[in-house]
C-alpha cells in the first residue's frame, strides 16, 4: 500500500481554472456509455500552460480543443488523470469517452441499480463518467442531453428543469435537462428507466409553483405517499423557520435499491436509497417512517446548506453536514415530540459517535488529512457536527441566530466556502465573540466534565474541572468553551436557579449564596453540550422525580441503570433502590413515546464505553440477570400495561399511535427476559395479529431469542410473505444477524445463499454482514470465529465495492480497549486484512489507523 498518499488541509491550493459551463450529453446502450463533455473553461492563472483533469477508468475516444482534435503527445493519460498542454487562457474543451456502469460494482460515478441507470458522484465520482476539475470549489452551470431506448428507458432525468424532449430514430428519445445554478460536479446527477411516480406541487412563499415527483420502481407507487407528504413539510419549514425558498421550477426524487448512502442531495434531482422513500404501513416500522420524514427533510435542506452554498473542499464536510444535520433535526423536533427528538439523537450520538471518538480513528469535525475521503462520512462529522451547531444556536439565541444564518446565506450565495467562514456570519450578525469556540472544529475526542460540589454556610460552590483527552497522535489539546445549562433545586423539588454557564477553562468555580441547603444539581440539561460529565454523589431517584428538564430525567434513569449494572458485575448485587425507582416510572402518567425511552436499560454500546478493559460476557450477563429481576418483581404490572395498549388492528402512524405501540413494545421486551411460555403465547399473538410491521418485527425479534421452535414458524410465515419486497427482508436478515441464541454465526453464513441475499445490494449487505459485526455477543466470540468472518467478508467485498468494506472495517475500532483474549484474536484478522494484495486506500486507512501502522 505504499502508493497510497494522504492529503493534507494545510496543502490546499486553489484551483488554476474555472469551468464557465459544461454540456454533457450521454448516450445510454446496455453495455456502454458514450459520454460527451464540452466545457468552457477560463484561466485563473495565466502562467499555467497544462490543464490536469481528475479521470478514473475511462476510455478516451476523441478529444479536442477548439476546433483542434488532439492526439498524443499534446495530451497524457495516468492511472488517475487527463493532461493536456499548451492550453490557451480562454477555451472549450470537447472530450468524448466511453463508460462501462453495467459492471461498476462500486456504485460511484454512473451505474446500474437492477434495471435503472443511476449516479452517486460525492465525492469524487464524477471523475469516473467523464474527465474533469472534479473538486467543490469548481462550480460550473450544466445543461445534460440524455439519450436512451425510449422503451427501457421512457424515464430520462437529470439535474435542473426541462428544457427539451425528441423522439430520435431506432426507438430512442432524447431529454435535455438545464440548472442554472452554478454547482460543482459532485452534484450531478442522472437516471434513466422505466419508473413508476406520484406526482404533486408546491406553492412557494412568493407564489411559485413547483411540480414535486418521486420516481420509483413500478408498484410501489402507494409507498411514497408518506415521503411527499415529509417533502412538503420540509419545504413549508425552512420558508418559515430559515426563509429559504425553493428555486427551481421542479424537484424530483428517485429512490433506488442499490446505493452505498441513505440518499443524495444533487440539484434538483435527489437520489434515495430506497429504504427512506418506500414506505406502508405493512412494510415499514414506525421507526422507518420517522427515518423517512428525517432524510428527506436532510436532504431538501441541503439545497440551501450544501448546494446553493457548498465547501472549498472536503475537509469543510461539516459545513454542510453538520449544519443540516441540526436542521434536520429541529425539523423533527417541531413536527414530533421535541423531548423524545433530542433524547433520541443524543442516544445515537453516545452509540455511534463516542465509540468513534475512543478510538483510533477519532478525528475532529474538521479533519485535517485522509486518505479515502469516503472514510470520513462519520457520525463526527455529521451527528458531533450538529451538537457543534446547536452549541452555537444556544450561544447566540434563536433571534440572533435567524439573523446570522440570513447573513450567512446573503453572503456567501453561490460560493464553495469554508467553515471559518459560516463562524464569522455567526459571530458578525450576533455580536457574540466565538473564537474560543473554534477550537471544537480542530480537535478530537470527547471532553469529560469532573463535578465536585461544596455547601457551607449557606454557600454552594460548584467546581467544574475540564478533562480533554490526548489526539491519537498523542498531542494534548486545550480546554473547550461551551454552554453548559444546569439548574439547582431545593429538598421540597423546587427549581431554585435556571442559569446557562459558559465553560472555558480547565478548572472554574461558580458559587451560590443565601442557600438555605445543599441543593440537588441538575446538570447539562438538554445535552447542551456533547461531553462525558462525572460526578461523585448524584441523587438519581429525587431527579428523576423532580426534574422539570427531560432529558436530565431520562439521564438520571440511564445513570441510575448503568451504576446498578455496574454493581451486578462488580459484586453480584442488585440495587433494589434502582428497582424501586423504576416502580415509580412504571407508574407515571406521562407521554408514553417519552416514557418507553425513561424504561429502557442502558445499550450494551453504552456500558462498554464505560470499561477500562472490554469483556462483553459480564456486561450481558449483568444486563439480563437486571432486566430479568425487573420483569420478575413488576411482572403484573408490565403485563397490564401490554394489554391496556394493545391495539393489534391499529396501524394510524400518528404521535398517539406511535406512542402506544412504543410502550406496550418495550414493556413486553423486558417481561421477554422469563423466557417463559406466556410471553412466547404473547408474542406469538401479537406477531400473528398485529397489523403493523413495527409489532411483528418485535415479535419476531423475541421469539427468535426466546424460542427457536416458535421463531421458525413465524420466520418461514414472514419469508413467504414478503420475499419479493427487499426492504422487508432486509428487516428479515437482521433480527437473525442481531440473534443472541447459538449458532447465530453458522446461520449468518448460510444465509448468504439465501435466493433474495446479494452482495452487491449495500442494504442487504448491511443487513446481515453490518448487523452481525454490531452483534457484540457473538462477533467477539472468544473463539475468534465472528472476527475471522468479517475479515473474510471485508476481504471479499473490498474487491466490488470499497466503501461498503470500510464500513465493515469499523466494527474493529473497539480494538486497543478489548481484552487480552480477544485482543489478540482480533489482531491476527487485522493483520490478515492488512496484508491482502491490493487492498483498497479505503478498507487500509481505518485498519492501519486501528494498528496505528
Amino acid at each position: 500500500m505504499s502508493e497510497v498518499k494522504t492529503i493534507y488541509l494545510k496543502n490546499y491550493k486553489a484551483p488554476l481554472f474555472s469551468v464557465v459551463s459544461c454540456d454533457l450529453k450521454f448516450e445510454l446502450f446496455e453495455e456502454e456509455t458514450i459520454v460527451t463533455n464540452c466545457m468552457k473553461i477560463k484561466k485563473l492563472d495565466e502562467s499555467i500552460k497544462e490543464i490536469v483533469l481528475d479521470s478514473i477508468d475511462l476510455e478516451l475516444l476523441e478529444l479536442w480543443l477548439n476546433d483542434l482534435k488532439l492526439k498524443e503527445p499534446r495530451y497524457k493519460i495516468e492511472k488517475e488523470s487527463l493532461t493536456i498542454f499548451n492550453v490557451p487562457d480562454e477555451f472549450t474543451l470537447k472530450i468524448k469517452n466511453k463508460i462501462f456502469p453495467h459492471a461498476n460494482t462500486e456504485l460511484e460515478g454512473l451505474y446500474k441499480s437492477g434495471t435503472i441507470f443511476c449516479t452517486q458522484n460525492e465525492p469524487e465520482g464524477f471523475r469516473k463518467i467523464t474527465p474533469y476539475l472534479d473538486r467543490p470549489d469548481v462550480m460550473s452551470v450544466f445543461t445534460t442531453t440524455v439519450i436512451a431506448d425510449k422503451k427501457k428507458y421512457p424515464i430520462l432525468l437529470s439535474n435542473g428543469n426541462k428544457r427539451a424532449t425528441e423522439d430520435l430514430q431506432d426507438g430512442r428519445h432524447s431529454v435535455t435537462w438545464e440548472d442554472p445554478h452554478k454547482k460543482p460536479s459532485y452534484l450531478f446527477a442522472l437516471v434513466a428507466g422505466d419508473l413508476g411516480y406520484v406526482n404533486d406541487s408546491f406553492m412557494t412563499m412568493n407564489a411559485r409553483h413547483v411540480e414535486l415527483n418521486i420516481y420509483c420502481d413500478l408498484g410501489n407507487e402507494s409507498k411514497c405517499a408518506h415521503a411527499m407528504k415529509s417533502l412538503k413539510e420540509s419545504m413549508t419549514w425552512d420558508e418559515e423557520k430559515y426563509g429559504r425558498e425553493y428555486d427551481l421550477e421542479i424537484y424530483n426524487i428517485v429512490a433506488v435499491d442499490s446505493f452505498n448512502m441513505g440518499a443524495m442531495e444533487n440539484k434538483g434531482l435527489n437520489i434515495f436509497n430506497s429504504a427512506y422513500v418506500l414506505a406502508n404501513e405493512d412494510t415499514a416500522t414506525d421507526a422507518n417512517f420517522m427515518g423517512i420524514q428525517s432524510v428527506i427533510a436532510h436532504e431538501y435542506f441541503h439545497n440551501w446548506t450544501g448546494n446553493r452554498i457548498t465547501c472549498r473542499d472536503w475537509f469543510q464536510l461539516t459545513l454542510k453536514e453538520g449544519l443540516t444535520v441540526f436542521r434536520d433535526q429541529c425539523f423533527s423536533a417541531d413536527l414530533n415530540s421535541k423531548e423524545v427528538q433530542r433524547i433520541e439523537s443524543v442516544i445515537a450520538l453516545r452509540d455511534r459517535q463516542f465509540v468513534e471518538d475512543a478510538s483510533p480513528t477519532a478525528h475532529p469535525i474538521q479533519p485535517d488529512s485522509y486518505m479515502a475521503i469516503n472514510n470520513f462520512y462519520t457520525a463526527t462529522v455529521y451527528e458531533k457536527g450538529a451538537e457543534v451547531i446547536r452549541m452555537i444556536h444556544t450561544l447566540l439565541g434563536e433571534e440572533n441566530y435567524r439573523k446570522a444564518t440570513d447573513l450567512y446565506f446573503k453572503t456567501f450565495d453561490g460560493q464553495a466556502v469554508r467553515t471559518d467562514d459560516f463562524l464569522w456570519a455567526m459571530s458578525s450578525a450576533s455580536g457574540v465573540d466565538l473564537s474560543a469556540f473554534e477550537i471544537w472544529y480542530h480537535q478530537s475526542g470527547t471532553p469529560k466534565l469532573i463535578v465536585k460540589e461544596k455547601y457551607e454556610n449557606g454557600v454552594y460552590t460548584l467546581t467544574l474541572t475540564q478533562k480533554v483527552p490526548h489526539a491519537v497522535d498523542g498531542k494534548v489539546q486545550k480546554p473547550h468553551f461551551y454552554p453548559l445549562k444546569i439548574a439547582l433545586f431545593n429538598e421540597a423539588g423546587e427549581e431554585i436557579v435556571n442559569e446557562t454557564l459558559i465553560v472555558q477553562k480547565e478548572q472554574e468555580e461558580f458559587t451560590y449564596k443565601g442557600l438555605a441547603s445543599l441543593p440537588i444539581l441538575s446538570i447539562n440539561r438538554d445535552f447542551s453540550a456533547p461531553i462525558r460529565v462525572e460526578q461523585e454523589q448524584t441523587n438519581y431517584p429525587f431527579l428523576m422525580k423532580h426534574d422539570t428538564n427531560s432529558f436530565v430525567r431520562y439521564e438520571s434513569a440511564q445513570s441510575f441503570a448503568i451504576k446498578t449494572v455496574e454493581n451486578i458485575m462488580l459484586n453480584g448485587k442488585i440495587d433494589e433502590e434502582f428497582i424501586e425507582a423504576y416502580g415509580y416510572v412504571l407508574a407515571l402518567d406521562i407521554d408514553l413515546s417519552y416514557k418507553s425511552l425513561l424504561l429502557e436499560l442502558p445499550s450494551i454500546s453504552t456500558l462498554m464505553q464505560r470499561q477500562e478493559e472490554v469483556d462483553f460476557e459480564p456486561i450481558y450477563e449483568a444486563k439480563e440477570r437486571l432486566t430479568k429481576h425487573i420483569a420478575t418483581t413488576y411482572k403484573d404490572k408490565l403485563l397490564s400495561i401490554y394489554h391496556t395498549f394493545h391495539m393489534p388492528k391499529n396501524t394510524k402512524i400518528d404521535a398517539l399511535s406511535i406512542a402506544n405501540r412504543a410502550i406496550k413494545n418495550r414493556v413486553l421486551r423486558i417481561l421477554s427476559s422469563l423466557e417463559n411460555e406466556e410471553v412466547v403465547s404473547i408474542a406469538q399473538k401479537q406477531y400473528e395479529e398485529s397489523l403493523t410491521m413495527t409489532d411483528r418485527v418485535v415479535a419476531l425479534d423475541i421469539l427468535e431469542n426466546i424460542s427457536a421452535p416458535h421463531a421458525e414458524v413465524a420466520q418461514a410465515d414472514f419469508y413467504a410473505k414478503y420475499k419479493d419486497d427487499t426492504l422487508v427482508m432486509n428487516k428479515y436478515f437482521s433480527i437473525l444477524a442481531a440473534s443472541h441464541r447459538t449458532g447465530t454465526l453458522d446461520r449468518v453464513m448460510a444465509l448468504q445463499n439465501d435466493s433474495v441475499y446479494d452482495e452487491k445490494v449495500p442494504n442487504l449487505v448491511r443487513s446481515l454482514i453490518g448487523v452481525f459485526a454490531r452483534n457484540y455477543k457473538h462477533f467477539h466470540a472468544k473463539n475468534g470465529y465472528g472476527y475471522a468472518f468479517i475479515a473474510d467478508k471485508i476481504i471479499e467485498i473490498d474487491k466490488i465495492n470499497p466503501q461498503m468494506a470500510s464500513g465493515l472495517c469499523s466494527a474493529f475500532k473497539i480494538y486497543e480497549k478489548l481484552n487480552l483474549v480477544n485482543k489478540n484474536l482480533m489482531k491476527k484478522e487485522l493483520e490478515r486484512i492488512i496484508s491482502t494484495h491490493s487492498l483498497s486506500k479505503n478498507a487500509y486507512e481505518i485498519i492501519s489507523k486501528i494498528l496505528k501502522i
